[in-house]
């Protein structure tokens, strides 16, 4: 971003992999036509490209089945799509104290149409379930846990195989909300024990806006009842959906443009390796934290240990008000950071910042040391 610093890559990475807005153009200048419709070479080909995107999918993060990959346009869809397939009157549903408003909205919505939410707590602290208080959440009749595996607002990470081991050893589905997490950390659904992944294509896939995925296990798939129904090129004589994935869960036209992208990006990520990208984002983090532990009134919330975390950091400041905070930064240094609620107020309440919210720092592959010294000069000039 010209003459800027972007430190707003939670909300969307910026700049995209190398190469994804040629891979969009391409489509829709030389391809341009729908899949599953036509009977042309060029909607086959199409198709199997498509077909190929969920396959690198299903191969990052340890699904089996590609057909199993479900594309949305975006996280909030794929959580929807659990959240209202699955959970019906009388069932129960727990969640973390750290869910985005994306879990937290459907939830209530539930609630008042008699779906039981539970809400396990978290350290104060540290913003860690507490794995004990979290088993006894999970009462009989409870049919779902939906976590979020990292906080779009304090980088907690959550320790997402044990919440696994718990929820299969009472037979309950596991679903993680990977919306910061996929592309920053690894996740094999298999080794997780994870029954449903959402993910979100245009943060840590740094990929373009408008795409997502729900992977299913079969299981989950088996008992999640389509909630946006219409086309979907097959079974045209049906009245209803047709049974078999991925067409039960993708009716109407896909994104394709915007899968094409995908797609590049995927292939850089992949090229990278997750590990290299997480290391050059926690390197960046850490060099964050450490200028401002000079800043007495620069208070980080929610830090641990880097395990536990990933390249997001929120800060406080102590006798200043954030939100102006932030727009001196931007307004006369040009850092993008991103200050308030961040569309989740349990997160706040849970770690003790809600109503005054945070000012947000989240790191990003792109992003350089210099970038961060910068910065952190910044905060000194506006609070010192």
């Amino acid at each position: 971003m010209k003459n800027g610093i972007y430190l707003d890559n939670s909300s969307t990475s910026y700049p995209k992999a190398p190469g994804t807005g040629e891979a969009m153009k391409y489509f829709i200048e030389e391809i341009g036509c729908n899949i599953g419709r036509g009977s042309y070479q060029k909607a086959y080909e199409a198709g199997g490209f498509v077909l190929g995107t969920r396959r690198k999918l299903a191969s990052l993060f340890g699904l089996r089945r590609e057909k199993n990959v479900i594309f949305t346009p975006s996280v909030t869809y794929s959580l929807n799509y659990v959240l209202r397939g699955l959970l019906r009157p009388g069932d129960s549903v727990v969640i973390s104290a750290l869910e985005h408003n994306a879990v937290a909205r459907p939830c209530e919505a539930l609630k008042r149409e008699g779906v039981a939410v539970r809400e396990a707590p978290v350290d104060p602290a540290t913003g860690r379930l507490d794995l004990s208080a979290l088993e006894r959440a999970l009462v009989p009749g409870t049919r779902l846990c939906v976590i979020n595996h990292a906080s779009n607002v304090f980088g907690v990470l959550q320790d997402a195989a044990k919440i696994g081991e718990i929820c299969s050893a009472k037979g309950i589905f596991f679903v993680l909300d990977a919306a910061q997490s996929a592309g920053a950390v690894p996740i094999d659904m298999e080794r997780m024990k994870i029954s449903g992944l959402c993910v979100t294509g245009h943060k840590g896939l740094l990929g373009p806006q408008g795409t997502g995925a729900l992977l299913l296990t079969d299981e989950l798939a088996e008992e999640l009842v389509p909630t946006v129904l219409g086309g979907t090129g097959s079974r045209s004589d049906l009245l209803v959906m047709p049974e078999f994935l991925p067409d039960r869960f993708e009716p109407g036209t896909l994104n394709l443009p915007g899968i094409y992208g995908l797609d590049r990006a995927l292939d850089f990520l992949i090229g990278t390796g997750i590990e290299a990208v997480r290391e050059k984002e926690m390197s960046l983090a850490r060099l964050f934290l450490k200028e401002i532990g000079e800043i007495p009134c620069a208070r980080p919330v929610g830090v641990g240990p880097e395990d536990e975390r990933i390249a997001v950091v929120s800060l406080d400041f102590d006798g200043f008000d954030n939100a102006e905070t932030s727009a001196l930064l931007e307004g006369e240094y040009g850092v993008m950071t991103r200050c308030g609620l961040h569309c989740a107020p349990l997160a706040h309440r849970a770690m003790g910042t809600f109503p005054g919210g945070t000012v947000r720092f989240s790191f990003g592959y792109f992003n350089t040391e210099e970038d961060v010294t910068r910065a952190v000069g910044a905060i000194r000039d506006i609070v010192m």
